[in-house]
């Protein structure tokens, strides 16, 4: 039962599959649409997923040059890491904390007007690991750390996508979908940032281009030619012999062509990918809405948001990287551990707040709040990493702003006041979310 439950969480289709077909299911909906329409939600999904996938490989291939290329050295933050430690400490609290913060989610969105379902899998497993952690290292063990650490679990897939909600909506024009990615604070600082420095007219996607150059008004040439340019300069600034030994011995300058390109093919499939499963969701959660959780809304991975900003999310990810690599190298002038620059997580977020600060505050302001962005996903994992130590996690740390951040709050409630720290923010929590249960009644719709 509890490696269904792992292999569950592990597999985000399955989730998104199954939202979809209870959504189907309960609006009454024909055989044949309950059948197609699941099947879409699943396949364009798992068409994203391949798509993200090669992103993270060929960001697999540049890291190591990236930092031979540079003398980078230090920790690179690693969210599965920190899980496999965790699974080894406490397995079967962390899998029933993952199940049950699912529930706590449900009814905290069925009685609130928090009303996000947070479906992005792999991420309610980080969280879930982080917090079953803290707790255990507080003292708390059987049912009182799965209760504890479900409902703070739970509290955070809903409030996540509620805080970064106002930017979401004034990228999609609309409340059909959330963000399910625990980097609210990152998404949603930048933004406001973006706005008091920036100037939403001058939007990424507008720049204007001379007909000479008019193939670059095409966001597919556009990313091509630029991450083949990154690849290049990596590849021909790194050692050639690890560049040989990660290309297999393939020419140096074609490789670097042909990683390029194949980022741009995978940036191509996540476009595809989103566009098929939105098309059947968003019908499908009408069901949810209706019959389960009012007014449901679906929090749903990242890359949901890149067709709408593909200039800004290019944009997004080369300024968040310029960010964490300036803070980096400011990091040997403090106290803190050396965190590296992840190049996956540094996309992704870089590339989400891109299209967040793009309609806040246009071209300057996703440069702006892309800096910003970097220096984020650097400095709270290195505040993250000592306390990641106390608890007996060595040399590794989360590479998402909010588990860092969470996981900051809770590790030094724990250390500060023991239990008591603990307690004290779940009663904050239920505060707070009872008052958002007696208040009137108002659509977000």
């Amino acid at each position: 039962m509890l490696n269904f439950i792992y292999s569950f969480f592990n597999q985000p289709a399955m989730i998104i599959g199954l939202i979809a077909l209870i959504g189907l299911v309960v609006q009454r909906s024909s055989f044949n649409k309950i059948l197609v329409g699941t099947s879409k939600t699943v396949i364009g999904f798992l068409i994203m997923s391949l798509g993200g996938g090669i992103i993270s490989e060929t960001l697999g291939t540049l890291s190591p040059a990236f930092e031979n290329a540079f003398n980078v050295q230090g920790v690179i933050p690693n969210n599965e890491a920190v899980i496999g430690v965790a699974q080894n400490m406490l397995g079967t609290e962390l899998a029933l904390v993952m199940g049950f913060g699912f529930v706590f989610n449900i009814l905290i969105a069925r009685f609130t007007k928090l009303k996000y379902i947070f479906l992005t899998g792999h991420h309610v497993l980080f969280m879930a690991a982080l917090i079953t952690a803290v707790l255990g290292t507080a003292g708390f063990h059987g049912v009182e750390l799965i209760a504890i650490g479900s409902f703070i679990l739970g509290s955070c897939m809903v409030l996540s996508p509620a805080i970064v909600q106002p930017f979401y909506r004034e990228v999609t024009g609309s409340d059909d979908i959330a963000m399910g990615h625990f980097n609210a604070l990152s998404y949603s600082l930048t933004s406001v940032i973006a706005k008091v420095v920036g100037n939403k007219e001058k939007s990424t996607e507008d720049v204007d281009v001379p007909d000479k150059f008019s193939f670059m008004r095409d966001s597919t040439i556009t990313t091509a030619i630029v991450m083949v340019i990154i690849y290049l300069i990596v590849f021909l600034s790194a050692d050639s012999n690890l560049v040989l030994e990660l290309s297999n011995g393939d020419n140096i300058l074609m490789f670097a062509i042909v990683e390029g390109l194949k980022f741009t093919a995978g940036f191509v499939i996540v476009l595809q990918g989103v566009r098929m499963m939105l098309a059947e969701i968003i019908p499908a959660f009408q069901g949810i809405s209706e019959k389960i959780v009012p007014e449901a809304v679906p929090a749903l991975d990242v890359p949901v948001l890149f067709p709408y900003g593909q200039n800004a999310v290019i944009i997004g990810f080369l300024s968040t990287l310029v960010g964490a690599f300036i803070v980096f190298l400011c990091l040997p002038f403090t106290n803190l551990p050396l965190i590296i620059p992840g190049l996956i997580p540094i996309f992704f977020v870089g590339a989400g707040a891109g299209v967040l600060n793009n309609a806040q505050g246009g071209i300057r302001g996703t440069v702006i709040g892309g800096l910003i962005n970097g220096a984020l996903l650097i400095l709270l994992p290195a505040f993250m990493l000592p306390l990641l130590g106390d608890l007996g996690f060595t040399n590794t740390t989360f590479g998402d702003v909010d588990f860092a951040f969470v996981g900051i709050v809770l590790g030094h409630a724990s250390q500060l006041f023991s239990k008591t720290g603990i307690y004290t923010i779940v009663v904050a929590l239920i505060a707070f979310f009872v008052v958002s249960a007696v208040l009137p009644s108002r659509s977000s719709k």
